[in-house]
């Protein structure tokens, strides 16, 4: 039940996060914004810890594998994938961030050596192959006269950070480092690692009073910064990155959903076959073939009577 919670609450909060996005692009700059967005989320965080007592000193060696864990999971992760969606929809920009869960699979087994189910790869390629149906109109625009390639190959950039970032967390997280503990180090040395890109770009740190800005920056701070990494790093330590990122493919339904709320998206039947191939996809990688067997009504062996043979 705690992993089914995890699970949800990553899914429906990051799922709603492409679309706060977009009310972030524009009059701010998008490293300025970033700025604004992780140093907000790191002092929530950081005053949830301290108010808590919770012990926060990480060895000395450990601060630098946590800073480089956040410049990828935080930083570079983020800025490619709000410049991505000056190019691409939010649906598009989700949906080929949906690799990262292959990419979790691959590096899972390059970097720590450990098998991989195939049912998971199957899954996995449903999942993908679900969601690839769900937006086959906007995958059709797809082609190398337009802007939409430049789109994919930085949010393609952005997720492979993002894999990356996530072997370096599960790394942190067996060599004991606490989860709250991790993600307010890591906040931190976000922000200041995204503050240096503003100012080595020559940003001016602008600031938009519009409402929509206002509490899209404040919702992408604490529920899609601070309460969805907490949650989704905690899946990464009690299942494991090919297991944890299944999220990442689940998430684009969520915002399917908001955008036929707030955009008008059209319903059709390749959304319904997209939904089965995601949630076939979602049971197979994670249902283990042996409880699928125990979730099969078990059927007593036929008796065999043997033939009477008189006294």
């Amino acid at each position: 039940m705690q992993n089914a919670l995890l699970y949800l609450v990553t899914v429906l909060i990051w799922g709603s996060t492409w679309l706060a996005i977009e009310f972030q692009l524009g009059e701010v700059p998008i490293a300025v914004s970033l700025v604004y967005r992780f140093g907000l989320a790191a002092l929530l965080l950081w005053a949830w810890c301290l108010l808590r007592r919770l012990p926060m000193r990480l060895p000395g060696s450990m601060h630098l594998s946590v800073a480089l864990m956040a410049v990828l999971n935080f930083a570079l992760n983020y800025f490619l994938l709000y410049q991505a969606q000056l190019y691409l929809t939010s649906a598009m920009a989700a949906i080929a961030f949906s690799t990262l869960l292959l990419m979790n699979i691959v590096n899972t087994r390059l970097f720590f050596g450990q098998p991989v189910a195939k049912r998971i790869y199957v899954g996995a390629a449903l999942g993908i192959g679900g969601i690839a149906v769900l937006f086959a109109p906007d995958l059709t625009g797809l082609s190398l006269a337009n802007t939409s390639l430049l789109g994919l190959l930085l949010v393609l950039s952005g997720t492979l950070s993002a894999s990356f970032g996530n072997m370096l967390s599960v790394r942190n997280s067996r060599r004991g480092i606490g989860i709250l503990a991790m993600n307010a180090w890591g906040m931190l040395y976000g922000t200041l690692a995204l503050l240096a890109l503003a100012l080595l770009s020559g940003h001016s740190f602008v600031f938009s009073s519009q409402p929509a800005y206002l509490w899209s920056l404040l919702y992408l701070s604490l529920f899609g910064t601070v309460i969805a990494f907490g949650t989704y790093f905690a899946l990464l330590k009690r299942m494991g990155p090919e297991k944890a990122s299944y999220t990442i493919v689940l998430f684009p339904l969520v915002a399917v959903l908001l955008s036929s709320w707030y955009e008008g998206f059209q319903w059709q039947l390749s959304t319904l076959f997209g939904f089965a191939l995601v949630l076939a996809g979602n049971a197979l990688v994670l249902t283990p073939f042996h409880k699928i067997r125990q979730l099969l009504p078990h059927q007593k062996p036929a008796t065999v009577t043997a033939p009477y043979k008189g006294s």
